[in-house]
């Protein structure tokens, strides 16, 4: 005999927030809506939640049929459940955030999408549904988080300077940062690998290319070790 339920179910969706960065700005990802509510306008990639997957690979697949982005870092944030957010039904949501290498990520439309594209995050058009407060949850925590466990290098290419790496700290804390004391603080760490390599097809003086060194970061942690910038 099948249950049945005292209270009605609201329905269940993900929603992604997809950081990047380019030269100058923090990037995000945005899906140009193709179907109502709110046909035409931007919104965060997501959708419904299927009743045989888990949230996290539901955040995995929409993100993937709807950007064509794969393996790359994502976790949870917030979940949001006002109770007017979605004027079809009552939909709760659980948001999550990406950080993303903008070179070989290619990003395409899906069926249910006119477009998909990159803005930064200072020069936003209006955004569906309540999604506004969902990226603005999402920055908050990605300037909080990057300053006590080395994410932000999900956003560099695999080999970069010293200089490209205090850069992306600049934009996403927004201010800047002495360059002596963060190479210090950098160098200090011993979480960075330096390669034999050397910029290359640059109007400036080459600089060295360095690594992340993950395994020498996870092997300090468990010995206490605290990454703060």
């Amino acid at each position: 005999m099948p249950q049945t339920y005292q209270f009605a179910r609201p329905a269940l969706t993900v929603d992604i927030v997809v950081f990047a960065l380019d030269q100058d700005d923090l990037q995000v990802m945005l899906i140009q809506r193709d179907i109502e509510p709110f046909s035409g306008q931007w919104a965060l990639p997501g959708g419904f939640v299927r009743v045989d997957e888990t949230l996290d690979a539901a955040a995995e697949r929409e993100l993937r049929e709807e950007t064509g982005l794969t393996d790359i870092f994502l976790e949870q944030l917030y979940t949001f459940g006002d109770l007017g957010r979605d004027p079809r039904e009552r939909v709760i949501t659980v948001a999550y955030y990406a950080l993303v290498n903008l070179a070989g990520h290619a990003v395409h439309a899906s069926s249910d999408a006119r477009n998909a594209a990159w803005f930064p995050v200072n020069e936003l058009p209006e955004l569906a549904f309540d999604h506004q407060q969902i990226l603005n949850a999402a920055l908050k925590r990605l300037r909080g988080k990057v300053r006590y466990q080395p994410i932000g290098f999900e956003l560099l290419p695999e080999k970069f300077t010293l200089r490209q790496l205090q850069h992306l700290y600049e934009i996403i804390l927004d201010r800047q940062l002495d360059k002596r004391n963060f190479r210090k603080k950098v160098h200090s760490m011993e979480i960075l690998k330096a390669t034999n390599e050397i910029e290359t097809d640059v109007a400036h003086r080459a600089a060295q290319l360095y690594r992340f060194n993950k395994k020498a970061y996870d092997r300090l942690t468990k010995q206490g070790f605290n990454f703060e910038i």
